[in-house]
């Protein structure tokens, strides 16, 4: 099959130098771009989609997503995780927690690591509840900064569903580790779950020392 091969010559058609260069100074020089602007890039996946469409099962999503993450430009790991969006959310297997955690710690930064971790463990613990307790506690003892933030981000859209006692032992047990992107995930994490919970959330501010970054992130819109 040449999806990968029929992806990236696509994009090369319409790549722009000075966009990539642009897009490559925003994310701090960390990946490659062909300089695709994401509705372009959306737009041509979906057509690469369409024509392999019947031959795109599971193990071969698996595959090509496993594939597009080898590569350094970063528009083809966004459609790597896209595609993991489009044809496996609510389809995973217990087995999956390996590649979703391949998929976090591969070419790990804040624009596809928060799509993985609402997204996708989010969506598979809902699926295997009973794999929270490992998956979270084992994501949060870690030193890799990215599980830790994923442990603290994966109930973004569980709203009612939210683990209020989890999520709260999560922010308290990296609140002081100074790192930009954790205070920023705890503030995210609690803000979005003061939609549903403000008077929670508030509450637990209050009584809690948190990264001043964190309280402002949290209680920004509740006040």
């Amino acid at each position: 099959m040449n999806f990968v091969p029929d992806l990236i010559s696509q994009l090369k058609v319409i790549a722009n130098s000075t966009l990539a260069i642009e897009m490559k100074i925003y994310m701090r020089n960390r990946y490659a771009f062909f300089g695709v602007k994401a509705p372009e890039r959306k737009a041509i996946l979906k057509e690469i989609v369409n024509t392999y469409k019947p031959q795109l099962d599971r193990p071969t999503v698996i595959q090509i997503v496993k594939e597009l993450y080898k590569y350094p430009e970063r528009e083809l790991h966004y459609c790597a995780v896209e595609l993991t969006t489009r044809f496996l959310k609510k389809k995973f297997h217990k087995e999956d927690i390996s590649f979703i955690e391949h998929l976090i710690t591969t070419h790990s930064w804040w624009d596809t690591v928060d799509m993985i971790a609402k997204h996708h463990l989010g969506d598979y613990l809902k699926l295997f509840p009973e794999e929270t307790s490992k998956v979270i506690q084992n994501y949060s003892n870690t030193d890799h900064m990215w599980l830790n933030r994923s442990a603290i981000l994966f109930q973004l859209d569980y709203k009612e569903q939210t683990n209020k006692e989890l999520l709260f032992q999560l922010c308290l047990k990296h609140k002081d580790t100074g790192e930009f992107f954790i205070n920023k995930a705890i503030g995210w994490a609690l803000r979005e779950y003061g939609k549903t919970n403000p008077q929670a959330v508030i509450a637990f501010v209050s009584a809690n020392c948190l990264a001043p970054l964190s309280e402002r992130e949290a209680i920004r819109k509740l006040q």
